[in-house]
């Protein structure tokens, strides 16, 4: 995805995006990252990378127990997130060939990895968590669906602050059963400060791949795969996976 293809959800409608999903909502989930970082890292983790790291909402809880520094490709989203972690590290750049120059106790790629539509992407944000990962260290990825878990559907949801609210309709689809893609129609409805309401839609085309392929990109870079479920108390009877990568080694260096 180049930047100017970036959904206007992470461009000018970036304000609105604590209100889409706010801040508190990631605390189960970034309770859960902690734990998988503190038992698969050969050392207690002190570095976190966040790619893909958006408004910095895992961060903002993750970074009592870790130094973050978040990567995101949409300079607006980096300002949401500076002003919510202002004692975080921050750096503009694309998930599939930034390099930072040293390497962190854990790599964490959350539902961004998502937006990896092809393998050749997918390949190459892999490859720049393993890049970034330290010897006896872990990556941790994180799609919304692999192949086995899609299903079409549609969610809700939103939230009011202050005097401005927000509600959208999320809706999934697949285009043919084959596809290694699925689409995600989001209606975004907006309520401002006057009490205007504006209405917009926008297409985001996400990758969709099977747990074994998955498992052979991590491996091919160079970690040892794991998966492990996560059924976060959300998602209902719905489970998600979490791709683990640990990089051999011996622990020291940076």
């Amino acid at each position: 995805m180049k930047s100017e293809q970036v959904p206007r959800l992470y461009r000018d409608l970036a304000e609105w995006y604590p209100l889409l999903t706010p801040v508190a909502d990631y605390a189960e989930a970034a309770d859960f990252y902690w734990r998988l970082l503190e038992s698969h890292c050969k050392r207690a983790p002190r570095t976190l990378l966040d790619l893909g790291s958006g408004a910095g909402h895992n961060a903002f809880h993750l970074k009592a127990r870790l130094s973050c520094t978040l990567v995101d490709l949409a300079p607006a989203m980096l300002a949401q997130s500076r002003r919510l972690n202002p004692e975080c590290e921050h750096a503009q750049g694309d998930m599939r060939s930034i390099r930072l120059g040293h390497s962190f106790d854990g790599v964490l790629v959350h539902d961004a990895i998502s937006y990896m539509a092809s393998r050749a992407d997918l390949t190459r944000a892999i490859v720049t968590a393993f890049e970034h990962t330290a010897p006896g260290g872990v990556a941790l990825f994180q799609p919304d669906f692999v192949s086995e878990t899609f299903k079409p559907g549609t969610e809700t949801g939103g939230s009011d602050v202050e005097n401005r609210a927000l509600r959208y309709l999320e809706w999934r689809w697949r285009r043919q059963p084959s596809d290694e893609t699925y689409l995600t129609d989001m209606v975004y409805v907006l309520r401002d400060a006057s009490g205007a309401v504006g209405i917009s839609h926008e297409r985001h085309v996400m990758g969709l791949f099977p747990r074994s392929d998955w498992l052979e990109l991590i491996a091919a870079a160079g970690f040892d795969p794991q998966v492990v479920p996560f059924n976060h108390s959300s998602y209902g009877d719905t489970g998600h996976d979490v791709f683990l990568g640990l990089r051999p080694g011996a622990v020291g260096g940076e």
